[in-house]
Order: C-alpha cells, then structure tokens, then sequence
C-alpha cells in the first residue's frame, strides 16, 4: 500500500542506515516483454539496538536497492537465486540475488522489468487498477498476483507468460487501501490470502473459506502486508506499523494451517535498518529457512528499499 508522507519528515529519516560496499548491475538488453532495469545494491547493516530476534534467529545481511523501476515494490518470491517482485504501480520486476561465501546477502543484479497487463493485454491503467500488493508462485508453475482497490486475484499463466485470468477471490468487504496485501502457496495446490487490515482465506478453483483462528482484524496497530510458505508447515507472515516520520517497524511471525499465530520471530524498529516492509519470501536451507524481507518506498525520497535476510534455524 502506498502511503502518503511531508516531505519534513526528511530530515528525521535521514541516516537511519550506513551504507558501504557498492554493487551495480547494468544487465544487457532481453528479449521478449521485459527491459533492463539499472540497479544499485549497497550493503546495509541491521543497525545496533531496535532489533529483537527470537532466539535460533539471525542476521544474513541486507541491501538498500536504488534505480529506476524500483519503487514501490509490494511483494517478494524467491525462485532459486532469482527475486520476483510485484509493485504499487503494476509491474513485474526480477533480478539475481547473490551471497557471499558464508551464505550472506552480497549483491543483487541483473534486475528485468515488465508492466502488467489485462485480460486484453493491454497494460494496467490508471493506478487504482494497476495496484499490485500480493504475489504467489505455485507448485505447478501458475503466477498469481492479487491486487487492492479493485480487489481481485489474477492467475497469469505458468511463468506469468499468460493474460490473466480471475481466480478465486476472498468475497470481502475490503477497505478501497486496506485490500489483499499477503499471498502465498497453500496445500494440494491451494493458495492463502490474507487481507491487510484482518482476516485469512484458503482458496481453491472452486471458492475460499476463512481460516477459523485467524485474526480478522490489525493487531496492536500492526497491518498484514505478506506471506509466504513456511518449509515446516504453515506460513511466514509478515505485519508492519508505519506512521512517519519516525515509528517504523516490522515484525514476522508463523501462521499455523488454522491461522493461529507465533509469537514475533523478528522484530525491527528505529533506529534498526526498517522502513515500509511488505514482501517477504521463505526459501529453505541446510539449517531451516532463510526469510527476506522487501520493503515499499513509496516511491518518496526520504525512504528507502531495503532487501533484509535472516536465518530462522529449524
């Protein structure tokens, strides 16, 4: 969700994270519907002080990304090394994330870009259509996108290489910004969505049902902004609290099949690196599962887009 801030909070915002290490892709030209994008990945510390991670939970490094084409970004799946990532303004954005020798997050390139189109093909327009919040990739290769304001889930074929089609989709009462944020693989190829403000549904081709512990309203001020599969069973979810200039924070946590939830794995707040966080993906490791998280810039000059990488031990 795009939130809206004064400039004046600038000046608040400024230096919460030191940066070193550059890295910068300039991909070469691709074929077919996508276009390079210019990417610039900076190394960014956790910062000391403002993050709380539960035990057996640790730092795997963290990137501010910077270039045309990279604001905005609302969701985050992880396919091998390669990112895909949707945005508030109706694109499909990919790029490579590379580790270090000791399996830390290093850099990221090659990063690709494509608008996202409509039944017709055309591309999504004006904004409020085009507001892409939650993305899934599915076992059998299917690309769904769910999207806020016209409150919809698209399946755009394997590979997103299709024009969309509706699948099922959550009959909520979803406030016009409030819409569905989280979207994540479920079970016999099944998948979850969750609303930001509330509530939590298992879909199939036919129809969704609620999941019966889920909360159907926000927690402590904290909205839900994504999911994706946990490799032990449920989900990782994701929930932030934003109100600037200066209360930022994120936390993750695990959704049980019912919808019951941890308590906080990680929690991140001033001065800890952390911004508008909205994406998360979960890949598994040797020692459990590596959990990234995104957050959206809102396209303003006095935030930031953060890649974080953390290690959950099994």
């Amino acid at each position: 969700m795009r939130l809206l801030f004064r400039a004046a909070a600038s000046l608040a915002l400024m230096g919460m994270a030191a940066c070193a290490a550059i890295a910068t892709s300039m991909p070469g030209l691709v074929t077919g519907p996508d276009h390079a994008l210019r990417m610039e990945a900076r190394h960014v510390p956790l910062g000391i002080g403002g993050a709380t991670l539960a035990p057996g939970v640790t730092y795997g490094g963290g990137l501010i990304l910077r270039g045309p084409g990279l604001h905005g970004l609302s969701d985050l799946k992880m396919q091998g090394d390669r990112a895909w990532v949707v945005s508030d303004f109706g694109d499909l954005v990919r790029f490579t994330l590379r580790l270090d020798r000791n399996g830390r997050l290093s850099s990221a390139d090659s990063a690709v870009s494509r608008p996202l189109t409509g039944p017709d093909g055309a591309v999504l327009t004006p904004k409020a259509n085009a507001d892409a919040e939650g993305l899934a990739l599915l076992p059998d290769g299917r690309v769904l996108i769910s999207f806020e304001r016209d409150h919809r889930i698209w399946s755009y074929g394997v590979g997103a290489n299709d024009r969309p089609g509706l699948v099922s989709t959550p009959r909520h009462p979803f406030e016009d910004n409030q819409g569905l944020e989280g979207l994540a693989p479920a079970p016999d190829g099944h998948w979850l969505a969750l609303g930001e403000a509330g509530g939590a549904w298992l879909c199939d081709a036919d129809a969704c049902k609620s999941l019966p512990n889920a909360p159907t309203s926000y927690m402590d001020g904290f909205l839900t902004t994504g999911a994706d599969v946990d490799p032990a069973g449920g989900w990782f979810i994701v929930q932030r609290l934003f109100t600037p200039p200066l209360n930022m924070q994120a936390r993750v946590r695990r959704m049980a099949p019912d919808g019951t939830l941890s308590a906080p794995l990680i929690h991140l707040r001033p001065p800890a690196s952390t911004d508008n966080f909205e994406g998360i993906a979960a890949v598994p490791t040797a020692t459990g599962t590596r959990v990234y998280l995104l957050s959206d810039d809102n396209d303003n000059i006095v935030q930031k887009t953060l890649l974080l990488a953390f290690d959950v031990r099994r």
